[in-house]
């Protein structure tokens, strides 16, 4: 079994409330979750309204497809407008 955590941080710039962050947020996990089948929960900096981290864990029998599901993960968070990722790390577990 191999499972793999990657934690994203992110800048929300319209963001002006926790209600406008949390919609921005809300959206973005459901996509995520529906597109790439993972676990994604806000897991930091819950109550500053421009910033946001978001944990994207992923499990599977092959380390490659981790690590292939949770680039695509940062990938499809990079190419959403509505946030920006300051940056990423991932570890894995065996």
């Amino acid at each position: 079994m191999h499972i793999g955590v990657c934690k994203i941080k992110l800048y929300i710039p319209e963001s002006q409330s926790l209600k406008e962050k949390r919609r921005v947020l809300k959206s973005l996990i459901a996509r995520i979750k529906n597109k790439f089948n993972v676990a994604v929960a806000e897991v930091e900096a819950l109550d500053v309204h421009q910033s946001a981290v978001l944990g994207v864990v992923s499990v599977a029998n092959a380390a490659k497809f981790v690590n292939q599901i949770l680039s695509q993960c940062v990938k499809f968070v990079e190419g959403n407008a509505s946030v920006v990722v300051l940056d990423y790390e991932t570890e894995f577990f065996f």
